[in-house]
């Protein structure tokens, strides 16, 4: 029994010895893990460590490495001035253009003189020293969010008050040519209160936004001289109308619909704002002994064309059906023949002599049955290109490119400084297409030539209008024009800014 007893305390002994063991070996693995724990935790942050210390060193290298083409731009200079080049200066000019300072262009990052005067004209408006530099307070006025539209008043001198002046005075509003000073005196100041009330805007005096896009509007209303006035002046006016060949009925004094239209006519051939008005510049080109005289010729349309039209068809040289306003070939058949009948240069153009022989007593009349045109359906319509006209698409496209580099001046039409309508004016009539001076807004609806709508369908030699401003489309995308924002005549590529503020297009050939 003892010998059981002592093997059974054997076993037991044993068992606890193993006990024991496994419990020593479990503490001892217990208080190791925290160890490990900290031993990794250390790792891994010396392993973030060592990356960021890569980051940090990749960032260094890259910032010791010069800049190249494509880098992030230079900050702003604190004073843009005459010269500079940033894309800032586009951001100002877009303001300045919106703000009606100057002429709505694509902006450009070239702070150049037309620039810098705008910049003066709107220190001026608002009591800032006029130097044309654009530091930190001008343009935080410039860019405030109540900057106001450009306006002139009382006390103002510069080139703008005299551009205004000018056209004042072509609307009779100033009597004087001397009154035309650069400087907003009292009588200017008269002159814009007596515009306002005829054509019934709040009269204030001061030339702002809505007077100034009156002024150059077809809707303005002159001081006097024009429809339904009846005197000695119109008289004479008419007189040299009809000498000149653009009057087509018989002068009396009375200012109507007829003398109206001759005086567009003779307003569109001479370089003048196209209005119908007898204003004081129109009247003294009129007494000019350099006047150009009319000449209708294929391509042309409007009134004195279906005037002319009438007139052979009373004479029998071309049927009713065709006094359809355009001078398409069937007319100018007509013409050739009423000048063979009437001993005149059978040149198909009414100038001079072939209006007053038109108008004449002593008509050779045509002989029965030669009509022109009279077969059926045979009408004079307008062309796909506008009609037929001198020159062609690359003989624009070389005298516009030959005007490149030369000064941007508002309102200039040439030859050696222009504003955006002043340099398609004088590009088209320096290869003989007749066209009269017309600003962005009046070609919108000119009508006279192929019209375009489609941005994409925009060809070579097409004049391209865009909201306040316009040019001639060259080659590859490009265009030809007196860009406000570069100061100059410029051949560049048409950016977006082109396509977003496309009105419609013509194409002249």
């Amino acid at each position: 029994m003892q010998k059981v007893i002592k093997k059974y305390k054997a076993v037991i002994l044993l068992l606890a010895v193993i006990a024991i063991s496994a419990l020593i070996y479990q503490t001892i693995k217990n208080t190791k893990k925290p160890e490990n724990a900290v031993s990794e935790r250390v790792k891994n942050e010396e392993s973030a460590e060592n990356e960021t210390n890569i980051v940090i060193d990749q960032q260094m290298e890259s910032a010791s490495e010069p800049e190249t083409e494509g880098s992030t731009e230079a900050p702003a200079p604190e004073n843009l001035t005459e010269g500079t080049e940033h894309s800032s200066v586009a951001d100002l000019q877009a303001r300045l253009m919106e703000l009606g300072f100057m002429e709505n262009d694509e902006p450009t990052m070239f702070y150049g003189p037309v620039t810098a005067d705008a910049v003066k004209a709107f220190q001026r408006q608002n009591n800032l020293a006029q130097d044309g530099i654009t530091g930190p307070a001008t343009l935080a006025a410039i860019m405030s969010p109540e900057a106001k539209y450009y306006a002139i008043s009382l006390g103002i001198a510069g080139s703008d008050v005299k551009r205004v002046q000018n056209r004042l005075y072509e609307l009779g509003y100033l009597t004087s040519e001397n009154e035309v000073n650069g400087t907003f005196d009292e009588l200017t100041e008269a002159a814009v209160l007596k515009l306002q009330e005829v054509n019934q805007l709040s009269a204030d005096g001061k030339v702002g936004q809505k007077t100034i896009n009156l002024l150059y509007s077809e809707e303005v209303k002159p001081n006097f001289l024009a429809y339904g006035e009846k005197n000695e002046v119109v008289l004479a006016s008419q007189q040299r109308l009809k000498e000149l060949g653009y009057l087509t009925t018989v002068p009396d004094g009375s200012y109507g619909n007829d003398t109206v239209q001759a005086v567009k006519q003779f307003q569109s051939r001479n370089g003048l704002v196209v209005d119908g008005y007898l204003g004081p510049s129109t009247r003294v080109e009129l007494r000019n002994s350099g006047a150009r005289p009319n000449g209708l010729v294929i391509g042309e349309e409007g009134e004195s064309v279906a005037r002319v039209q009438n007139l052979l068809s009373n004479h029998g040289y071309l049927p009713s059906g065709n006094v359809t306003g355009y001078y398409g070939e069937i007319t100018e058949k007509a013409v050739k023949s009423f000048q063979e009948n009437n001993r005149l240069t059978a040149d198909g153009t009414v100038g001079i002599r072939t209006m007053a022989a038109l108008t004449g007593d002593n008509v050779v009349k045509a002989k029965a049955g030669s009509l022109t045109g009279s077969g059926k359906g045979s009408t004079d319509n307008k062309t796909g290109g506008g009609g037929a006209v001198s020159g062609n698409v690359q003989a624009l496209l070389d005298v516009a490119a030959s005007k490149v580099g030369s000064k941007y001046v508002w309102g200039a039409k040439g030859p050696n400084s222009f504003d955006c309508s002043g340099f398609v004016y004088w590009s088209l009539n320096q290869i003989g297409v007749r066209q009269s001076y017309l600003t962005s807004s009046g070609w919108r609806s000119i009508g006279k030539y192929k019209k375009i709508t489609n941005y994409d369908d925009i060809q070579p030699g097409d004049i391209v209008i865009e909201k306040g401003h316009m040019g001639i489309a060259a080659e590859n995308g490009k265009v030809i024009d007196a860009s406000s924002g570069n100061g100059k005549v410029v051949y560049r590529q048409r950016t977006k800014w082109w396509r977003d503020n496309f009105i419609v297009a013509w194409r002249i050939f």
